[in-house]
C-alpha cells in the first residue's frame, strides 16, 4: 500500500491534501493495489508524483501536459514525454526537439531525459499518471483525470504568469481549466507523427514561453 501512497514533495502534499482525502482517490489507490498483483505497472511506485518532486509548487513557470505514460520497458519515469537515459528518444519527443532545434537554433540532445527541464520550473504533467506494461491508455478514467484536473486549475488559481502548452486535442480540451487573462496559454497539434505536420512544426511554443518569463523577470528555460 505505502508504494502508491503519496510519495509527493510537501508543497504539493499541503495543497492537494484535500483530493488526497476523496473517496475518488481512496478508490483509485485501491485499483493500482489490485492491478500491481495481476500487472506490471509503469512508472514505478516511488516516481508515480517525480513530476511534482522535481518541480516544487513554487518553482513552476511552464506546464507542459501528457496524455498517460509510455508503456514500454525503461521508458516511464513520471515525466510527460521523457524517458530514463539511455532509452531511445520516443518519436514526439523527437519532434519536439526538432522543433525546438529550428525555434531557438540549440543542438537536439542525445538524452531523452527532460529532468533537467524540470529543475528549470517545467511542470511535466501527465493526465493520467500510470499505466499498465505495453497497455496504452489502460489506466484510463480510473480517477487520475479528476487529480490532474484539481492540479492544473490549482496552478491557475493560485499562482500567475505561468506558461501553458497545450498539444493535442485531449491537453487542449483543459482551457477551460485556466485563466487565460493572467496566464499564457499556448496551443498545438500533438507532436507526434500524426499530427506534427499539422501545426505543431513551426508552433515557437519555446521561444513564446521564453519571451513571456522574460517579460516578466523571470529566466527563461534552457530548452
Amino acid at each position: 500500500m505505502s508504494r502508491v501512497s503519496p510519495q509527493i514533495e510537501e508543497s504539493w502534499k499541503e495543497l492537494l491534501l484535500e483530493e488526497f482525502n476523496k473517496p475518488y482517490f481512496s478508490q483509485l489507490k485501491q485499483f493500482l493495489v489490485e492491478e500491481k498483483k495481476r500487472h506490471i505497472i509503469y512508472p514505478p511506485g516511488p516516481l508515480i508524483f517525480n513530476a511534482f518532486n522535481q518541480t516544487p509548487f513554487d518553482k513552476v513557470k511552464v506546464v507542459i501536459l501528457g496524455q498517460d505514460p509510455y508503456h514500454g520497458p525503461g521508458q516511464a519515469h513520471g515525466l510527460c514525454f521523457s524517458v530514463q537515459d539511455g532509452v531511445q528518444p520516443p518519436p514526439s519527443l523527437q519532434n519536439i526537439f526538432k522543433e525546438i532545434n529550428s525555434d531557438l537554433g540549440t543542438p537536439v540532445p542525445q538524452s531523452g531525459n527532460l529532468t533537467r527541464w524540470a529543475k528549470q520550473g517545467v511542470f511535466l504533467l501527465n493526465a493520467i499518471l500510470t499505466v499498465r506494461a505495453r497497455s496504452p491508455k489502460s489506466h484510463q478514467g480510473k480517477g487520475w483525470e479528476t487529480f490532474t484536473d484539481a492540479v492544473i486549475r490549482k496552478i491557475s488559481e493560485e499562482k500567475s504568469g505561468v506558461v501553458f502548452l497545450l498539444w493535442g486535442r485531449d491537453a487542449r480540451n483543459k482551457t477551460s481549466l485556466i485563466d487565460g487573462s493572467k496566464h499564457l496559454v499556448l496551443e498545438a497539434p500533438h507532436p507526434s507523427p500524426y499530427s506534427a505536420d499539422y501545426g505543431f512544426f513551426g508552433c515557437r511554443h519555446f521561444s513564446k514561453a521564453n519571451n513571456y518569463l522574460i517579460q516578466l523577470g523571470e529566466e527563461p528555460i534552457v530548452w
